[in-house]
């Protein structure tokens, strides 16, 4: 007798690939709020480089404002820079240069002029109606702010197949995963056995592990959009997901693995 009633979905790199190549913003970004005007010897250089690396593989999947808290706390700590900001307006910096580059393909999908399947992982629009089809509920719950998912899950024409959208808060410290999570487990009576939790990051695998739902990983190649990268599937094996795929394009291993 199939128990699994609900699927809950990470957002960016799972399903969307409209923010592909963020850590390339955020990156020079979190480098050039270190260092100011600093001259740095190559090998400091070379080390903050690193340290930058580190924190965003680490963090992938959390909201975007614990991310620049960890960013004002490194620019006091360094010391390089006098200016040090608040989370929030590191953010919001953030998210203006993220955005230029959002904007532009958003404006070709809603132009016509490029299309919405180019921005989502391949075979995800076929899986979502084969789980509408059998009667799952499904969630998004991301670390992006709550507006731009709902107009990006628009955008890319699958905000209909999805009974919840959430978002990041807009002001709050809030994790939306969690949040859902919660919803889901706590206060709807949903059991473990009834959940499965689909994400690229450590975040929502971490969740879904904790609460015992079927934690499936996606080591999402998001230029590609299909197959394994490589960076991700040793990111969501440590996170302990029960399996791993780079896409969504082997349809019946993923309803298999739902037991659908």
């Amino acid at each position: 007798m199939k128990e699994l009633t609900s699927v809950l979905f990470d957002f960016d790199g799972t399903l969307s690939t409209l923010r592909s190549g963020w850590e390339e913003v955020m990156a020079p970004f979190m480098k050039e709020c270190i260092r100011g005007a600093a001259q740095l010897e190559p090998e400091e250089d070379a080390a903050l480089d690193r340290e930058i690396e580190d924190y965003i593989n680490e963090s992938a999947g959390i909201q975007t404002v614990y991310q620049m808290r960890w960013l004002s706390e490194t620019v006091r700590r360094k010391g390089w820079n006098g200016k040090v900001l608040d989370e929030w307006s590191y953010k919001a910096e953030y998210n203006r240069r993220l955005l230029e580059r959002v904007e532009k393909r958003l404006n070709l999908i809603e132009k016509g002029a490029e299309r919405r399947e180019n921005y989502l992982m391949k075979g995800a629009l076929p899986f979502l109606k084969a789980l509408q089809e059998r009667g799952v509920a499904m969630l998004i719950a991301s670390g992006t702010d709550h507006p731009d998912v709902l107009r990006e899950a628009e955008a890319l024409g699958v905000a209909g197949f999805f009974r919840t959208i959430a978002g990041a808060p807009v002001g709050k410290a809030e994790c939306s995963k969690e949040k859902v999570l919660a919803e889901l487990m706590d206060n709807s009576g949903l059991s473990a056995r009834q959940l499965a939790v689909i994400g690229d990051g450590k975040v929502e695998i971490g969740l879904a592990r904790q609460r015992g739902a079927l934690a499936l990983g996606l080591a999402s190649d998001e230029r590609r959009r299909e197959g394994v990268n490589p960076v991700k599937l040793t990111r969501l094996q440590a996170a302990g997901a029960d399996w791993i795929a780079g896409d969504f394009q082997n349809m019946e291993e993923w309803l298999g693995r739902l037991e659908l």
